[in-house]
């Protein structure tokens, strides 16, 4: 679809280290950068006889080749440029097919270029990618020029001292593995050693051509002591192999994707019209990038979410939550790839508690939850977004690693709870869930028992503090022992499902009473709370399950109240500040089927000052981010689509 301005614009967009976006309207207007905002400079020219013309990256001294056009799709991305005598059309695909794990893997871009030749002779496109794609800081690269099989040439290039995982932390690039640059028979590719950069010259231009831009990270994951690579390791020995696979199949992918661009715009105008389709458009792609694909040693798909731009943890609960109805949609097994990890590290001695865990780590080590340590050496570890935390899987139960305040224990029992009864009915299937039934019992216990009116404790929206009796943390208890009801049913446990559907529905007729305020229903219980309130989007899985535990009241209560306060760029997450989270808001939007709630997202994402990836968290009246960038969280824009096909 037709953009005319976006926060940022997505590019190359595959996992939390491979993943470049411009930050402005026009692509020549800067250097595209990656997530963080670092510069990850990648240059465009188009020489047109003997003029050089600039049309990526910050042109600097030289002319421009106008551009014309930005369009934007599920899977790719097209700038136009046009002068009197040529016209660049410019195509960035990620094809990021969710029912291929292998493609979701692939860490292939294809870059398409189509010259028109209007009034000009001769036409030569150059593409220079640099440094900054390796490195985190200036130091040496070593590369190499060179053809695979005849089927193409390609260039690459890393730094000379490669120390693959050698950090972890939140804002940073990566700093080891290999970048490449792939094309073929009408273009040349060279490693410039003295300029540290990869070039792509095609020389007497006049069609299309088409160049692959791809990383080998080596190493991904630690995957509980563990060292595992992508994904597409599995079929592809070499990243030569998939970038040969790449051009193979590029008629056949670009096909699919072009079909998913296609089904995802046409369900999202239906639901929410062009506002809603901009917002998923600029999802997709957002959403799956800020995951890792491996398997574990039993082959299992395990899909790591890395928290951008919070504090770079691994595998967090609270963010898989929400970014779900994405993945729900298309391919559950991404959502089992979230669940599988938090499972196993519940099941190590050192988690001593009897509710879920936050985390697994701090990406890209995934051995342990990092959130809410308990000791003093944590803060050496904070004080550097380098350092790599230690191997806490491991420890024994007597060990006393993590303290109690910082845990979020409602949110995360209900959510594991929600997810894992989610899977179960997408696939009809409760075959995934019996492993774990012995800690999901002790998990619906935790809720049972704490969850109606839970105490001072945080909840996914841990920014805004402590909150005692949160009403719509106790949604998600309530919601959470459901979830367990379903997957009882689902297993043919029939007595077991309607004794927790009946604790769920007599905890749920108490929550309507004890949070009521007239038109609304109250931010906490308790007297003297009925001017607070908040999104209560924890609510939309009673709608999608139909499992009636709330009135109908509740939910046309609450939506004409969101729609009573919202400001220019949405309704805030609460009566305590004016920020929101976009993706909370499409929660309760599905709730209702409304595009009032939709259309004051997509114009904080046109119009916002800040131009980053699009956040989930920012100010409802001057659209400024808060913080959070192009995280996985933003997989929730789909819940109206999927609150439509599962109606």
């Amino acid at each position: 679809m037709k953009v005319t301005r976006a926060a940022s614009i997505p590019l190359v967009t595959h996992d939390p280290y491979f993943s470049i976006w411009s930050s402005s309207d026009h692509l020549y207007d800067t250097d595209t950068v990656h997530w963080t905002g670092k510069r990850q400079q990648i240059r465009g020219y188009l020489t047109v006889d003997k003029t050089v013309y600039c049309f990526m990256g910050d042109k600097e001294f030289h002319q421009i080749l106008p551009q014309i056009s930005l369009d934007v799709t599920a899977t790719a991305t097209t700038y136009t440029f046009e002068n009197d005598k040529v016209r660049l059309c410019c195509r960035f695909t990620s094809p990021l097919i969710l029912s291929d794990p292998l493609l979701v893997s692939r860490p292939c871009t294809y870059i398409d270029f189509m010259v028109e030749k209007k009034n000009a002779d001769n036409v030569q496109l150059d593409f220079i990618v640099s440094a900054d794609l390796v490195r985190q800081e200036k130091d040496e690269v070593a590369g190499f020029a060179g053809t695979f099989k005849q089927e193409f040439s390609y260039a690459f290039m890393g730094r000379m001292r490669q120390q693959p995982l050698g950090s972890s932390g939140d804002h940073t690039t990566i700093d080891w593995g290999y970048v490449y640059l792939a094309g073929n028979d009408k273009s040349t590719i060279t490693y410039d050693a003295a300029n540290e950069t990869i070039r792509c010259q095609a020389a007497n231009l006049n069609g299309q051509t088409t160049l692959i831009l791809a990383y080998d990270d080596l190493a991904s994951i630690n995957y509980f002591g563990e060292w595992r690579k992508a994904y597409w390791t599995t079929k592809y020995k070499t990243i030569l192999e998939a970038i040969s696979a790449a051009f193979a199949d590029q008629k056949k992918v670009c096909k699919q994707a072009s079909e998913i661009d296609c089904e995802i715009e046409a369900k999202a105008k239906k639901i929410g019209g062009d506002e809603y389709a901009f917002l998923c458009v600029m999802s997709y792609r957002h959403a799956i990038a800020a995951h890792k694909l491996i398997t574990d040693e039993d082959q299992n798909l395990i899909f790591l979410s890395k928290e951008n731009d919070s504090n770079g943890c691994i595998g967090t609960v609270d963010v898989s939550y929400p970014s779900v109805p994405l993945f729900m949609l298309y391919n559950t097994e991404y959502v089992k790839g979230m669940l599988r990890p938090i499972f196993r590290f519940a099941d190590c001695d050192v988690w001593t508690y009897d509710f879920a865990p936050h985390d697994v780590g701090r990406y890209p080590y995934a051995w342990g939850q990092v959130y809410g340590r308990s000791d003093e050496e944590n803060r050496r570890f904070r004080s550097d977004n380098q350092f790599v935390y230690p191997p806490y899987y491991m420890y024994p139960s007597e060990s006393n690693v993590y303290g109690l305040r910082d845990q979020m224990p409602v949110e995360e029992c209900g959510n594991m709870l929600i997810m894992t009864a989610m899977v179960c009915r997408m696939e009809q299937n409760v075959s995934f869930a019996l492993p774990y039934m012995e800690t999901l019992k002790k998990w619906r216990e935790y809720l049972i028992r704490y969850g109606a009116d839970p105490g001072e404790q945080l909840c996914t929206d841990d920014f805004a503090g402590h909150l005692s009796h949160n009403t719509n943390l106790s949604v998600k208890a309530i919601m959470g022992i459901e979830g367990y009801a379903q997957i009882a049913a689902l297993a043919g446990e029939k007595d077991e499902a309607k004794k927790y559907h009946k604790i769920a529905a007599d905890m749920a007729s108490d929550w309507e009473k004890r949070a009521k305020a007239d038109d609304h229903y109250q931010l906490v219980f308790g007297e003297g709370k009925k001017d607070t309130w908040s999104l209560k989007y924890n609510l939309i899985w009673d709608k999608l399950w139909k499992s009636g535990l709330f009135l109908d009241e509740v939910y046309e209560k609450e939506i004409a109240y969101y729609k009573k306060k919202a400001n220019r760029y949405g309704t805030p997450l609460d009566s305590r500040a004016a920020y929101t989270k976009s993706d909370w808001i499409l929660w309760c939007a599905a709730m209702d089927n409304t595009a009032a709630l939709i259309q004051p997202v997509a114009a904080y994402l046109k119009e916002t000052k800040t131009r980053v990836p699009f956040s989930d968290w920012y100010q409802t009246d001057s659209g400024r981010y808060c913080y959070f960038i192009a995280r996985s969280v933003q997989g929730g824009i789909f819940m109206p689509m999927l609150a439509e096909q599962i109606k």
